[in-house]
């Protein structure tokens, strides 16, 4: 399902009372959505969510190109 309000992809946990209760694809902090403002997600829209997860692991940073010494030019 995606939240049209905030245009998040969540999958549906449960409901409390009227409300919906939704969960990142790959799992985090559900949230709360009226059903009025959900809407199925396409495939390709869950896809690119779970590409996105802000918790996936990310690479440490590496310089570009080696570090050359401020002499190197001597």
């Amino acid at each position: 399902m995606i939240d049209t309000r905030w245009g998040k992809v969540g999958e549906v946990m449960g409901h409390e009372g009227p409300r919906l209760q939704l969960r990142p694809p790959l799992g985090g902090r559900e949230w709360e959505a009226a059903p009025a403002v959900v809407r199925p997600a396409s495939d390709a829209e869950v896809l690119s969510a779970k590409a996105r997860d802000d918790r996936s692991p990310r690479p440490a940073a590496r310089p570009i190109s080696p570090v050359v010494p401020l002499n190197w030019y001597e």
